[in-house]
C-alpha cells in the first residue's frame, strides 16, 4: 500500500484503562471482563469474554463470570467494547520518509526516525512489522540487527530480512534515495554468497526482487533466484518476492519461493497459476493493495482520523490535495487488477497475510489494508485473521497473533465491532503492549508536532 488517506476517530482511554495502566506499574495482574472478544484464530466471538493477563501474557481466557479475581488483581471493565489481538505488518520500508515534512532523502534513514516509524505503528495497534530489504546499509550496517533486540517503548517490534537481492544494486526500487541499497547478483555465485552473508547476520528470510521496472533495469535471473532458493532452505532460510509479473509468478512458485510480497500486478491470474498455486499450499502473500479511490466524504473522514498523529501542515496538504482532486475518479486499473486477484487466489486456499509496503502510511496503512481486502472479497473476519494470526505465523512469532493463554498479552481495545464495520478498526480506545497500556496522549502530541526548524 502507497501513499493514502485514512479514516476513523480515536477516543481518550477511560477509567478502565487509566486503571489498568496504573496497575501495571505494579506488575499486578489483570482481569478484563465484558469485552466482544474477536481472538483472530477465526472462530466466533466471545460475548461477554474475560480474559487475564499475568506478568505480560494472557493466562486464562473465557465468558465473564468463568475467570476468579486473583488476589491483589485489578477488574477492568470492557463492557460495550471489542477487543482484537494487535495487528501485525509483513512488509515495510521504515526509517525513510519523515512523517512530519512527507519528505525522504538518502540521509534520512536513522535509529531517530525508524523509532519514530515504530511509534506510529504501536499507537495504531501494530504490536510488530518487518523490514523488507531497504534498510540503509552504508550509514550504520548494524543498526537494523541491533533493533531486532531492543524493547522500544510505546513502540513496535523491528524484525528485517536484511539486505534484499536485486540483480544490481540499481535494479531495486526505482526512487533516487534507495538507488544503491539492495545488493546484486547477476549469477548463482553471487546469489548463493548473498544468502550467506545475510545468515551470518542472523537472517532467517530473505528478500529478492524479480522485477525489471517494465524494462528499465536488469531483472534477477531464474537460475540465479533458484540458487537463492536452494542456499537458503539448505540453511533453514526462506525467499519472499517482489513480483509484478504473472509468468515470474508462475516460475517463482516452481521454483520453490516461500512468499510474495506482492501479488501479479501486470494482468489476472489464470487457471494454470491457480493450478501451480494449489501444488504449494505453504506459499503466502501480503496483498499490499495499490492506492484505492475513495468518496470525497471517505477521504475527508480518513484525513481527520490521521490528523492525530500528523502535524497541521500535513493535513492542510492533504486536504489541499483532495479538494484539486477531480469531481469523479474512478478506481485505478492496477488497483482493480490486484483486487480480482486476492479474491481468486484467496479462494483458491492462498494463505493471505497483511502487508502495506509502508513508507509514507506508517501505522494507520494497516487500517486501510484490512479495509482494501473486505473491499476486494474478504469477510472482515478473514481480513482480522490475516492481519493476526496468519501475519504472526509467516513471521514465525509464536508469542503473537491471538488472545489465548501463554501468548505475549498485544491487544487492541475498540469502541465499536470491526465484524459488522470493517473500519471500525479504526475506533481504538486504547492499546496493549505485553499487558500494558501505551502512552498513546503521549505518542499522539509527539507524532503530531510540525517539524524542528
Amino acid at each position: 500500500m502507497n501513499t493514502r488517506f485514512a479514516c476513523a476517530f480515536i477516543l481518550f482511554c477511560g477509567l478502565g484503562c487509566a486503571a489498568a495502566s496504573q496497575a501495571r506499574q505494579s506488575n499486578a495482574a489483570l482481569l478484563f471482563e465484558g469485552a466482544r472478544l474477536i481472538s483472530g484464530d477465526g472462530r466466533a466471538p466471545i460475548e461477554n469474554s474475560a480474559f487475564l493477563i499475568e506478568g505480560n501474557k494472557f493466562t486464562r481466557v473465557g465468558r465473564r463470570g468463568e475467570i476468579p479475581l486473583p488476589s491483589g488483581a485489578t477488574r477492568v471493565d470492557l463492557t460495550g467494547k471489542t477487543v482484537v489481538p494487535a495487528l501485525i505488518d509483513t512488509h515495510n520500508h521504515l526509517g525513510w520518509t519523515n512523517q512530519r515534512t512527507n519528505t525522504a532523502t538518502k540521509a534520512s534513514y536513522a535509529r531517530a526516525l525508524v523509532v519514530d516509524h515504530l511509534q506510529r505503528y504501536a499507537y495504531y495497534g501494530v504490536a510488530a512489522t518487518l523490514s523488507m530489504g531497504l534498510d540503509r546499509w552504508d550509514a550504520d550496517p548494524d543498526l537494523p540487527y541491533r533493533l531486532r533486540h531492543e524493547i522500544i517503548p510505546n513502540a513496535a517490534r523491528f524484525l528485517t530480512v536484511g539486505r534484499g537481492i536485486a540483480a544490481t544494486p540499481m535494479a531495486g526500487p526505482p526512487a533516487d534515495y534507495r538507488l544503491g541499497i539492495p545488493s546484486g547478483a547477476l549469477n548463482e555465485v553471487e546469489g548463493r554468497a548473498r544468502v550467506q552473508e545475510l545468515r551470518r547476520k542472523g537472517v532467517e528470510m530473505i528478500k529478492i526482487w524479480v522485477d525489471d521496472r517494465l524494462k528499465t533495469v536488469p531483472k534477477l535471473q531464474v537460475d540465479v533466484y533458484e540458487a537463492i532458493v536452494d542456499e537458503a532452505h539448505k540453511n533453514g532460510m526462506r525467499v519472499v518476492a517482489h513480483i509484478f509479473t504473472l509468468e515470474d509468478g508462475k516460475q517463482l512458485l516452481k521454483s520453490g519461493v516461500d512468499g510474495f510480497g506482492h501479488g501479479v500486478r501486470d494482468r489476472d491470474v489464470d487457471e494454470e497459476y491457480l493450478t501451480i498455486l494449489k501444488q504449494h499450499p505453504s506459499v503466502w502473500l501480503g496483498p499490499n493493495l495499490p492506492p484505492r479511490i475513495l468518496t470525497t466524504e471517505q477521504a475527508r473522514a480518513e484525513i481527520d482520523w490521521v490528523s492525530e498523529t500528523l502535524p497541521p501542515s500535513q493535513i492542510k496538504r492533504m486536504r489541499d490535495e483532495l479538494a484539486s482532486r477531480p469531481a469523479v475518479a474512478s478506481q485505478s486499473g492496477l488497483f482493480l487488477t490486484q483486487c480480482r486477484n486476492l479474491k481468486r487466489v484467496h479462494d483458491a486456499g492462498m494463505v493471505i497475510g497483511l502487508g502495506t509496503d509502508g513508507n509514507v502510511d506508517i501505522g494507520w496503512g494497516a487500517h486501510l489494508e484490512l479495509a482494501d481486502m473486505v473491499f476486494c472479497g474478504l469477510t472482515p473476519a478473514e481480513a482480522i485473521v490475516a492481519a493476526t494470526r496468519t501475519s504472526a505465523e509467516i513471521l514465525k512469532l509464536a508469542d503473537l497473533g491471538t488472545v489465548a493463554a501463554g501468548k505475549s498479552a498485544d491487544f487492541i481495545v475498540l469502541d465499536a465491532n470491526p465484524l459488522e464495520d470493517i473500519t471500525n478498526s479504526r475506533t481504538i480506545n486504547s492499546v496493549y503492549q505485553r499487558g500494558s497500556a501505551i502512552d498513546r496522549g503521549a505518542l499522539r502530541k509527539t507524532l503530531s508536532a510540525e517539524a524542528a526548524n
